[in-house]
């Protein structure tokens, strides 16, 4: 009874990953995997179409697709975990703002980059030497 409220009759804590999204695969979560997915196989694509033109067999676009996609998600799966290690929850989502609002100003409004503070130059505590 001592993690209800007795006066409410409610939880008084949250657990800490009730709000988490859960690993799918790899270290990846569900959002994660669908952005490593689609680019890959946006690469696989771009990268089958000339080589079914070369070859003259259209099978070679969704072979190369497939390979792409299970390269990114072993490969890029990897590196997004490394690169995710030790960092807050939502770094990933925020470091992509802040890409696309900082290379691309005329998407800013379509991520959300307004409200993102992007200030750039030296800090001071205007404290003096003693």
């Amino acid at each position: 009874m001592d993690s209800l409220n007795a006066a409410y009759g409610t939880v008084a804590f949250l657990p800490h990953r009730l709000n988490r999204q859960p690993v799918v695969v790899r270290g990846l979560t569900a959002d994660e995997l669908w952005i490593c997915t689609g680019l890959f196989a946006t690469a696989g694509l771009a990268l089958g179409i000339p080589c079914a033109w070369l070859a003259s067999s259209i099978a070679l676009v969704p072979t190369a697709i497939v390979v792409a996609v299970a390269a990114g998600l072993f490969i890029g799966g990897g590196q997004l975990r490394r690169r995710k290690r030790g960092r807050p929850e939502t770094w990933l989502y925020r470091q992509l703002q802040w890409s696309i609002t900082h290379h691309y100003p005329r998407l800013s409004p379509l991520v959300g980059g307004r409200d993102l503070i992007t200030r750039s130059g030296f800090w001071a505590t205007r404290r003096g030497a003693v």
